[in-house]
């Protein structure tokens, strides 16, 4: 019975957590069709009070985003949930937070640029969709349903033990070391309609992701040793340039 609450819970935060990130991804772009997208509504508060609000949220997210997965903090927490369902109520917590900022999200006044067609439209289109189209494919190279928890409650239903972190370079991992979060970045980034209140959003999860990024390349070089430092001397962080 412990065991399918296991995979039935793993299973529950996989499709919220999946849910969240899809509707996230299709409230950053001016979709006419969307209930709700970055820029709808109204500001409910003065400027400067919305944008505080605005980048807490962020900052609530980045929070709890770095640090659950630090390998103190999942040794700590060990002691209140069993390691398999860690990951998926990780999962969770990030999928309610996120939910939180795109229902309390303040629109702020003021445009930096509007494509409604020609070039401009296009390019920032086809980016929006290379760029979030990298970020997905990218997870399906290494473990896309352990990055939710759904492997990890799968093999506690089976009774199976969880396997040694190993290091893998394949796909996109070949020319960079974060190709979710480069895809991320250019999806974040990529809009015919950039508003002040997008243009805030962007800024803050990008500080987020650099500052994510620091703390997970320390945790990986302690975890995988010295393939990985070989690895990060050799292959760019974000962008296939020659500059780590």
């Amino acid at each position: 019975m412990k065991r399918l609450f296991l995979l039935l819970g793993g299973l529950a935060a996989y499709l919220i957590g999946l849910g969240t990130l899809v509707y996230m991804v299709f409230w950053l772009y001016p979709w006419p069709w969307m209930p709700s997208t970055i820029d709808s509504g109204t500001p409910r508060f003065p400027v400067p009070l919305a944008a505080a609000l605005d980048i807490g949220l962020v900052a609530l997210f980045g929070l709890q985003h770095s640090l659950m997965v630090r390998p103190r903090f999942k040794r700590w927490f060990t002691r209140f949930l069993p390691l398999p369902i860690q990951r998926s109520f990780y999962t969770l917590a990030s999928s309610l937070i996120l939910a939180a900022i795109l229902l309390f999200w303040q629109p702020l006044p003021g445009v930096v640029w509007d494509f409604q067609n020609g070039m401009g439209f296009w390019a920032t289109t086809l980016l929006y969709f290379l760029g979030w189209s990298i970020a997905v494919l990218a997870t399906f190279q290494i473990d896309h349903f352990g990055l939710f928890g759904l492997s990890q409650a799968w093999r506690a239903f089976r009774g199976e033990a969880e396997p040694p972190e190993r290091f893998q370079e394949k796909g996109f991992y070949r020319y960079v070391r974060h190709p979710i979060q480069a895809g991320t970045l250019v999806g974040l980034w990529a809009t015919p309609h950039m508003s002040m209140g997008h243009l805030l959003f962007c800024v803050t999860f990008t500080l987020y992701i650099l500052i994510g990024l620091h703390f997970e390349e320390k945790d990986l070089v302690k975890t995988l040793g010295e393939p990985y430092a070989a690895y990060r001397k050799r292959v760019p962080m974000l962008f296939p340039l020659k500059v780590a």
